[in-house]
């Protein structure tokens, strides 16, 4: 595991610290790799990747499936190894064996209003799409909070994020700039909580495979890390496109066609896609034939991730090792953060 890093407040001076993660509600399907994965492995060339696997976070809505999230922990993990994560430079952190990110959330609530956690735009897309209505689970409801334990727990200068999650990233930095003025300095003279900068993702969030605004474990329209080719080709084939496109000499859409939003996330070659769009745009381009294109284009992809998914799934053992290492390294880091909190509060 990776031993870098001075402790709490940052990562070391060359290598600034950043903080990621995922729940474990299921597999890591093409949306992760396309929103997050990819730049995570070009991050680890030049920064202090913490990656942390949100189990406590899923129980928000899973406290009656903890058997979903106990079964995903060591799949997530191997689609981290298999994406390209490489354990030498990375910190796998699992949150349930952190408990000072527990401890400081509920610190750290008391500088965050029930109004401002209200007004996330993430809690009330997610809580209609959860249909929680009134009965939403306070867990649910302050997890935000809790991320900015864990972003801040871990010192993290950079987070990376999608547009949606701008919100929880300017609650953390609010947060931080009111525990810092009203608790701060640190003995040493510096802030006792690092301010994080955003580290806003290039790539658009791609939509299902059913052509819905969103890819989730949970609607079933995902085409996930670990498919196997056959099963890659289902989901390819099946994919929706322009439903008026009804023959190939037709002229078709392009926007909104999601076939083609995968093209742009993963075909290297940008004038070839636009040579396709235009040609399916003038007409006499058959959605199959696009279709093959695109799987060829995702095999060649998705092949060396599967190959070293597949190497590491033969030692369970020593993947699980590898997330029980970091997840102490995490907890030493955590533990300093928290000495510096409650020297601060007490």
């Amino acid at each position: 595991m990776s031993n870098t890093g001075n402790g709490a407040g940052q990562g070391t001076g060359e290598r600034p610290r950043v903080l990621t993660g995922d729940r474990p509600t299921g597999r890591l399907h093409l949306g992760h790799l396309a929103g997050s994965l990819r730049s995570r492995v070009a991050l680890q060339d030049s920064h202090e990747v913490f990656v942390l696997v949100a189990d406590v976070q899923g129980l928000t809505d899973h406290f009656d499936r903890p058997d979903v999230l106990r079964r995903n922990v060591p799949e997530v993990m191997l689609d981290y190894l298999g994406a390209g994560l490489d354990p030498a430079r990375v910190t796998f952190v699992r949150q349930s064996g952190v408990p000072e990110l527990t401890e400081l959330t509920v610190y750290l609530l008391n500088l965050v209003t029930v109004s401002k956690l209200r007004q996330n735009p993430t809690v009330k897309t997610e809580i209609a799409q959860k249909g929680f209505g009134e009965a939403v689970p306070a867990g649910f409801f302050i997890y935000p909070a809790a991320q900015v334990a864990d972003i801040t727990a871990f010192g993290a200068q950079v987070v990376p994020v999608g547009e949606d999650q701008l919100p929880m990233l300017e609650l953390t930095r609010e947060v931080v700039r009111r525990f810092n003025s009203l608790y701060g300095p640190a003995a040493d003279g510096t802030d006792v909580l690092v301010e994080p900068q955003a580290l806003l993702s290039a790539s658009p969030r791609l939509p299902g495979l059913d052509g819905h605004a969103k890819m989730g474990k949970s609607l079933g329209n995902a085409a996930y890390l670990s498919d196997p080719p056959d099963e890659l080709r289902r989901k390819v084939m099946g994919m929706f496109t322009d439903p008026a496109h009804l023959r190939a000499a037709d002229p078709g859409q392009v926007e909104g066609n999601p076939v083609f939003a995968y093209l742009d996330a993963f075909d290297p070659d940008a004038a070839r896609v636009q040579a396709l769009k235009d040609h399916y745009r003038a007409g006499g381009l058959s959605d199959v034939t696009v279709k093959r294109h695109l799987l060829d284009i995702l095999n060649a992809e998705l092949t060396p991730i599967r190959d070293r998914r597949a190497t590491y799934a033969q030692d369970p053992q020593a993947v699980m090792d590898l997330l029980r290492g970091g997840t102490q390294r995490g907890r030493e880091v955590a533990a300093q953060t928290l000495a510096q909190v409650r020297a601060a509060l007490f």
